[in-house]
């Protein structure tokens, strides 16, 4: 049996994943949670009761060791010892210009990783923090590093650079970088296979809409523009970041409210969004249940985040000479019918036609458009841990 285990390492978190590759099913997944303060860890196996722990955790070291207790413990575990791990595939937030694709880990990499600390000062650290705590829990064990940037690397200039003074590209590397890069790979690619056409001959547009929101166009095989840019806040409104604005704005806040520069960026991250608009939750469940029972800010919240979406969608459409297929994913592009509707509705003058009984049946991946339709509407989860447990495999052999 080839175990990979897949870890996503936050500030004070971790999540884990271990696949069985050989059927490319999860054997067990879990949590460490409050990292550097008192700390706990959540594991499921299925087939068995969820495992809740509290358990000190003052490092991300001491958090892979607990992932490597109930992993084989007597009671929790599904391996007999840890040797039975062949590889350890990270997700990293930012690869910079550095990484077009996935990297098995060394000390070059590593320092290249360091280098792209101040493009996610959030993320990175943290990331790499999992992966120094890897190699120190086991060593000689090969790890990976998979990049939520990496698939928007083969974006054209026109694309990542902006309309700014170009020795800020040349001196910080300031540009377009996107983001979900993982997530948008796998579903374009299962996208393809769903509709049984090359994946290399379409031109598609992926949706991948939750809390944090991008729109890509994927077009013969490669990402050629994506809504998130130089960080995660550009793009669509999503649950408490703003989206696109006028950068004007900051300037004149900043005057009147009496707000520095970081301040101001805090709220656009945190304060803004779904959250901002509405006055009431980042959550879009939140939300739908104020407007049905008629708040106004809500409702008007929700139509803002559809417009947007659809804008984009047309912009890319536009950008690619049309569109073969739309596709639907994470938590609010899988599960919620009515948005898939509403961001449809109106598209059939560019081949994209909602199938209502189509959109609304449970169930997960599977083509929603109409029948006959020109274009494929698709509804397809994500699953950015097992594209990361594929491109381990391939790179360690």
């Amino acid at each position: 049996m080839k175990n990979i285990l897949v870890i996503n390492a936050g500030s004070s978190s971790l999540k884990y994943q271990l696949f069985d590759m050989d059927r490319r099913a999860v054997r067990a997944r879990g949590q460490c949670e409050r990292i550097g303060l008192d700390g706990r860890i959540k594991h499921t196996v299925e087939g068995r009761a969820p495992y809740t722990a509290d358990r000190l955790l003052p490092d991300h070291a001491a958090a892979i060791r607990a992932v490597t207790e109930v992993l084989t413990g007597p009671e929790t575990g599904v391996m007999a010892g840890m040797e039975e791990i062949v590889a350890v595939g990270h997700r990293v937030v930012h690869g910079g210009e550095f990484f077009s694709g996935s990297v098995r880990v060394t000390d070059e990499v590593i320092a290249a990783l360091e280098a792209c600390v101040p493009l996610a000062p959030l993320h990175n650290p943290p990331n790499l923090v999992g992966i120094r705590a890897c190699f120190e829990v086991m060593p000689g064990v090969p790890q990976a590093a998979v990049f939520d940037t990496a698939f928007h690397q083969t974006m054209p200039p026109v694309a990542y650079l902006y309309a700014i003074p170009y020795e800020y590209y040349e001196k910080y590397k300031v540009r377009r970088y996107g983001f979900h890069g993982t997530s948008h790979r796998y579903v374009a690619q299962r996208a393809a296979e769903i509709i049984k056409k090359p994946f290399e001959s379409l031109r598609i547009i992926t949706c991948h809409l939750g809390n944090g929101s991008s729109i890509t166009a994927v077009q013969n095989g490669r990402s050629v523009d994506t809504s998130m840019g130089f960080t995660p806040l550009e793009g669509v409104p999503m649950g408490t970041r703003s989206g696109t604005i006028d950068p004007a704005i900051l300037g004149f806040l900043g005057e009147r409210e009496e707000r520095t520069a970081a301040e101001l960026v805090t709220m656009l991250n945190q304060k803004s969004g779904m959250l901002g608009l509405s006055g009431v939750s980042s959550d879009f469940r939140d939300l739908s249940e104020a407007a049905e029972r008629g708040n106004q800010r809500a409702a008007l919240a929700l139509d803002i985040f559809i417009y947007t979406v659809k804008k984009y969608i047309g912009s890319y459409a536009a950008a690619m000479g049309g569109v073969d297929a739309l596709v639907f994913t994470a938590g609010i592009g899988e599960n919620n019918a009515k948005m898939r509707e509403d961001i449809s509705s109106g598209l059939s003058f560019m081949g994209l036609t909602i199938d209502k009984a189509k959109n609304e049946a449970p169930g997960g991946e599977g083509i929603i458009s109409a029948d006959g339709a020109p274009g494929y509407i698709l509804r397809v989860p994500t699953n950015e841990e097992l594209v990361i447990a594929l491109d381990t495999e391939s790179l360690v052999g």
